[in-house]
């Protein structure tokens, strides 16, 4: 531990650290051509975590897979704008993968930043013309076979279990399959099943759809709802009721009930992580898992997912990018963030053997391995004066990019 770390502890000293790794590497990726300025730019704009993790890989690799996110974040965007009538979104969505080979097309929806990436997606269609023949194979398949179940679920509720695990395929499993092909088309991995390909997006969606309960259901014009009524009608009537504070008790059941179905994907994540040769690929995917267990960790048992955001906080997400370069650093993480998981289970919640089984696996797996080592990761906020870490972060960054620069 350095100075800093010292200090202010293991956060603050990650924060520092990620804050100038984040600065340099803008700067490796930094573009003359104005279609891939623009590539990086707006990733950077509608999701610097996924940002900062993409510029783990190397240059050609990095290329396809900023253009991958970028393609289906703009999919993505198209089905999220409920403004869009039925009988015109359909129709793009089906379409789209035919779309990414024509330059001039062009589509405006959606909000804030993702409508800039809509209102100038020609740029991203410019990079994506530029990309190896393997790649663009790749990237259309999926665009075009997630396209259609996005489509699909725009005429179809979420209603079990089953049609849950349908929708997230399409939304985030098929993300998790189309990168497997990327990786193989660089050269750098074999090419996984698919069965874990999809689980590695299934479990991030799942955490994600159950944290973001609140925007999601306040969505105007319409309400979004993923929550599968298999699950949410054994508590409430109407989903939305979940968010009175008067079914507390009932939402977090509920809640918990969400994040045990999810926790069945953690074997198969780290089944495909250990499998993967490449050091930089295994940082790019692994980073995104352990924040999402994080996350599981954060949001079970946690009411306040019904009152409000609940994220990790940035010095824990710091921690997990800069502490997270090996296969030992992600069974240590795995079985950290289970355990804290396993603390908050109430033996009197309907589905706590389920949970505690699931938990006990993804520990058992982990010590299995042989790798384990001590973090010390914490979900509770730090004691030490925020103000005064932020202070002293841009101090330092400051004197740090002062010194390259006079280099």
């Amino acid at each position: 531990m350095g100075v800093v770390g010292a200090l202010l502890g293991p956060e603050a000293e990650a924060l520092v650290r990620l804050r100038a790794a984040a600065w340099w590497l803008r700067r490796e990726v930094a573009a003359d051509d104005e279609h891939w300025a623009f590539a990086y730019s707006m990733l950077h704009r509608v999701s610097r975590s996924f940002a900062i993790v993409i510029q783990q890989l190397g240059p050609d690799l990095r290329n396809a897979v900023c253009v991958f996110y970028l393609v289906l974040r703009a999919l993505d965007t198209v089905e999220d704008d409920t403004s869009i009538p039925t009988e015109i979104k359909v129709p793009i969505l089906q379409e789209f993968h035919r779309h990414i080979y024509n330059h001039d097309w062009h589509f405006s929806c959606g909000t804030k930043d993702c409508k800039i990436l809509m209102d100038k997606f020609h740029y991203v269609l410019t990079a994506f013309l530029e990309l190896g023949s393997g790649y663009q194979e790749a990237i259309e398949e999926i665009t075009r076979r997630m396209g259609a179940g996005m489509a699909k679920f725009i005429c179809k509720e979420v209603e079990t279990v089953d049609d849950y695990d349908e929708y997230c395929h399409y939304v985030a499993g098929l993300v998790g399959i189309g990168l497997s092909r990327l990786f193989h088309a660089a050269g750098l991995e074999d090419l996984a099943p698919e069965s874990l390909s999809n689980s590695m997006g299934l479990f991030l969606q799942k955490v994600n759809i159950t944290r973001d309960y609140l925007e999601d259901i306040n969505e105007i014009p319409k309400s979004r709802m993923f929550w599968p009524r298999e699950i949410w009608s054994k508590y409430v009537d109407k989903l939305e009721d979940l968010k009175y504070e008067n079914n507390s008790v009932k939402a977090v059941k509920c809640l918990n009930e969400m994040m045990t179905n999810g926790l069945i994907h953690t074997e198969d994540c780290l089944r495909y992580m250990s499998a993967l040769k490449d050091i930089t690929v295994l940082r790019f995917c692994a980073i995104p898992q352990v924040m999402a267990l994080a996350t599981y960790a954060l949001c079970y048992n946690n009411v306040n997912v019904f009152r409000g955001v609940v994220k990790l906080r940035r010095g824990l997400t710091a921690r997990i990018i800069n502490e997270t370069n090996s296969m030992a650093d992600v069974y240590a993480a795995f079985y950290e963030f289970s355990s804290l998981l396993a603390e908050k289970i109430d033996d009197n919640d309907p589905n706590a053997s389920l949970t505690r089984k699931r938990v006990n696996a993804i520990k058992e797996t982990c010590k299995s391995s042989g790798l384990l080592k001590r973090r010390g990761y914490d979900l509770d906020r730090p004691k030490r004066n925020p103000a005064m870490i932020m202070m002293l972060l841009l101090l330092l960054v400051a004197i740090f990019l002062g010194a390259l620069y006079r280099r």
